[in-house]
């Protein structure tokens, strides 16, 4: 990676000005700055391409353009675009990141399904995701770099298998979706919560979407079945335990995310627990797969819901 005072000077309306910049924290995979120009500030994100080559994320180019899609809606605004780098030069968002407590707040879940909307009713992004494949895909990444699985994973996969044939008996429309919303990807501004980070965005399922908010921030059926409502301004028993598989798909596809990370791409010592990560998001699985209200799920699931 090009050093952050070469990388200064590649952003033409940066230069001859006077410019600060600090690392910051959260970003799991890339390298996030803020660059204060004029006392203005920025966010450069240069993206690490060996993010992608570990199947961690969509490739720099497509992540760079979705950005500049989801601008229209939630996203941040893209002032620059470094493809060579890659990096791209956003909006300072103004607000407060939320954080996992605040994310289960019933009050909050209404505007994070608002926000969640809008991001899907805008501009179509130029790939798709689907979190069963992206299952396969890391595992066969497991697979030929001799990564350890979780005890028992593999165990699973029949459960899994049906999780995925009851979710794809019955179809929503597919929208551009973040498919990362953790806690930090949400921003609480002025005007309403905006999104951040689309290094694995792509159009897919809006029920995936919400069932991967309640798998990061551990929602309990309750709580899942009030963003389900919020979003889809319907109780139907069908979407709402759409949700609910998405949310155990999202933890057992995530583990392995995390696992891959741990093998390959490990950081510092001290830097964050990939490995422990992984090892939590399994044991959230494992628990909703041995749940002996899964088989009421996958029926629920099945069945004709209302579209949206």
């Amino acid at each position: 990676m090009p050093s952050i005072a070469d990388l200064l000077e590649r952003v033409p309306s940066w230069v001859g000005r006077a410019v600060e910049w600090q690392r910051l924290q959260g970003g799991l995979s890339h390298h996030i700055y803020r660059v204060d120009v004029d006392r203005v500030p920025y966010v450069l994100r240069v993206l690490e391409p060996a993010v992608s080559a570990a199947g961690l994320g969509i490739p720099p180019e497509q992540e760079i353009a979705n950005t500049v899609l989801a601008a229209r809606t939630v996203g941040a605004q893209v002032y620059e675009v470094l493809p060579d780098v890659p990096a791209v030069v956003i909006e300072f968002l103004p607000g407060r990141t939320l954080g996992a407590a605040e994310v289960c707040r019933p009050e909050i879940i209404p505007s994070i399904a608002t926000a969640c909307r809008r991001l899907h009713a805008g501009p179509a992004f130029g790939n798709d995701f689907d979190i069963f494949a992206k299952r396969a895909e890391l595992l066969d990444v497991c697979a030929r770099h001799d990564l350890p699985l979780p005890d028992g994973y593999l165990d699973r996969s029949s459960t899994v298998d049906a999780i995925a044939e009851a979710l794809l008996k019955t179809r929503l429309p597919s929208v551009p979706c973040h498919n990362d919303l953790l806690a930090e990807n949400f921003i609480a501004t002025g005007d309403g919560v905006r999104i951040i980070d689309y290094q694995l965005s792509g159009n897919n399922d809006p029920a995936f979407e919400l069932g991967d908010i309640a798998a990061e921030a551990d929602y309990d059926p309750d709580l899942v079945g009030l963003l389900a409502a919020e979003y889809f301004a319907d109780t139907d028993e069908a979407l709402r335990s759409r949700v609910r598989l998405y949310q155990v798909a999202s933890n057992v596809t995530w583990t392995l995310w995390f696992t891959v990370h741990h093998g390959l791409l490990a950081g510092p010592e001290g830097a964050f627990d990939y490995a422990a990560e992984a090892a939590d998001k399994w044991g959230q699985a494992q628990e909703a797969l041995d749940d002996p209200g899964l088989g009421r799920l996958l029926a629920a699931a099945s069945a004709t819901f209302p579209h949206p």
